[in-house]
């Protein structure tokens, strides 16, 4: 099998704002660098998309190291909240809803397709491949060619 390691950062100009997310995916010494940017959507939801569109982007079952500086997608995978929130019908343990259930349960689909290691990074702390993400999600969540997060938004371009 083979072995990947995925660097991922989102962005948010406001949270709620304009996002995006940067991805690098390392194989034998080679980098794939993926990003995209948002209208209307908040950091919690880059973080996920960013990890998601990594994942996504393998062809085949791999062992994969995930880097990320979110503590909210880290902890939230390895401490099993996401899927207590699943089982609790997308709530909390507090009975509150859970946020991004679309997002979560695309993640955990492709998290069950892989050998996954989730691994914290502190942010803005000089790690190379984490600075890489951070450029590549700030570039596009300033970036002109948008995309909609239908989701987070509804028919008037409003957060839900």
């Amino acid at each position: 099998m083979k072995n990947v390691e995925i660097y991922t950062d989102g962005a948010c100009r406001g949270n709620p704002g304009k996002g995006g997310y940067g991805t690098v995916l390392v194989y034998n010494g080679r980098e794939k660098e993926l990003s995209a940017g948002y209208t209307l959507t908040t950091n919690n939801r880059m973080e996920l998309m960013a990890a998601i569109a990594g994942l996504s982007a393998l062809k085949e079952t791999c062992n994969v190291t995930l880097y990320s500086d979110s503590k909210y997608l880290v902890d939230a995978v390895t401490l099993g909240w996401a899927e207590g929130w699943k089982k609790r019908g997308w709530k909390k343990a507090d009975k509150q809803p859970a946020q991004n259930p679309d997002l979560w349960e695309t993640l955990l689909t492709l998290l069950k397709k892989h050998n996954v290691n989730l691994v914290w990074v502190k942010g803005h702390a000089g790690h190379a491949y984490n600075e890489r993400c951070d450029l590549l999600a700030t570039t596009a969540a300033d970036g002109d060619c948008l995309l909609t997060d239908s989701v987070f938004e509804d028919k008037n371009g409003e957060a839900i």
